[in-house]
């Protein structure tokens, strides 16, 4: 008979069944594949073009032909909706991307390195957090000008470096427990000990503060558009769709509803999402999950 290994992929995705049990696990994929499945759907067909203006079709109300109605310029907002999906997939993921990198660097370099090399990278995180996330990527688009790269780059910086500071101290509280002391007396390399035993444990915790900072970075992304700082005026986004109607938000409100509706369950989906995934984390771990520290220390 066929037996699946422990730590195989389907006996994973399995293991990670309750993210999609829970209401707030299920919700958050429920929306955020909406979102996936929107923005894909939207690089090849929207019902009108996001861009096209028409004085004849200004402030026309929900219709067969424009369910959610059109703005100021006479654009259907359910296109430009659908093309801002894009953009915040793009902002989201990549920001998760380049804010992973940076925050697991610095927070072995910060756990792990030797002594100056912890101090020093204590300074440095220091010194970035000090920078709110926006003003870091305003001085940044004030510089190199605006765009989506610059948005992900500043953002991932800034995420990265808040990541970094959390896991620096999780590395160094994992790293003086016994089962690593064992795994060193064993003759592991420290490569080994790192992932095997040290990123295993501090997996939840890395999970949570990613999902964080791909939610909050959407609500940044949508702040610095409309401020003028993110996406150009030709690429659709759910904050310069904000900026554009928000002085109409008194005569015809729904123009600002649909936007601002669209990125709080966004941003709540992302924050949901993390803390399903941190409890189906620790529940695999409870269930018969793989643990290499107890096998040392038995």
């Amino acid at each position: 008979m066929k037996t699946l290994h422990r730590d195989s992929p389907r006996t994973r995705l399995r293991g990670l069944r309750p993210v999609v049990a829970s209401f707030g696990g299920a919700f958050a994929a429920a929306v955020l594949g909406l979102t996936l499945l929107s923005a894909l759907v939207s690089l090849f067909w929207t019902p009108w073009d996001p861009n096209s203006a028409s004085a004849e079709r200004t402030w026309l109300g929900m219709s067969a032909a424009h369910p959610l109605g059109t703005d100021g310029s006479g654009r259907d907002v359910l296109s430009r909706l659908m093309a801002g999906s894009s953009t915040t997939i793009v902002v989201a993921l990549g920001t998760g991307v380049i804010a992973a990198v940076i925050g697991l660097l610095l927070g072995v370099l910060g756990g792990l390195g030797p002594r100056r090399g912890r101090q020093a990278v204590t300074v440095l995180i220091d010194v970035l957090v000090a920078f709110p996330t926006v003003l870091l990527a305003m001085m940044l688009a004030a510089v190199f000008g605006s765009g989506i790269p610059i948005v992900l780059v500043s953002l991932g910086i800034a995420f990265g470096v808040s990541i970094g500071r959390v896991l620096r101290a999780e590395f160094a509280q994992v790293a003086s427990a016994d089962f690593v002391l064992a795994a060193r007396a064993a003759g592991l390399g420290r490569g080994a000990i790192l992932w095997r035993h040290l990123i295993p444990n501090v997996r939840p915790v890395f999970v949570v503060q990613l999902s964080l900072s791909m939610g909050l970075a959407v609500l940044a992304e949508a702040s610095l558009s409309y401020l003028g700082f993110g996406a150009p005026p030709e690429v659709a986004s759910w904050g310069r769709m904000l900026s554009e109607t928000q002085r109409y938000v008194s005569i015809h409100p729904a123009s600002v509803l649909w936007p601002g509706l669209a990125i709080t369950l966004v941003v709540l989906s992302f924050l949901l999402l993390g803390d399903a995934l941190r409890d189906a984390l620790d529940r695999r771990r409870g269930d018969g999950a793989p643990h290499p520290e107890r096998e040392l220390l038995q």
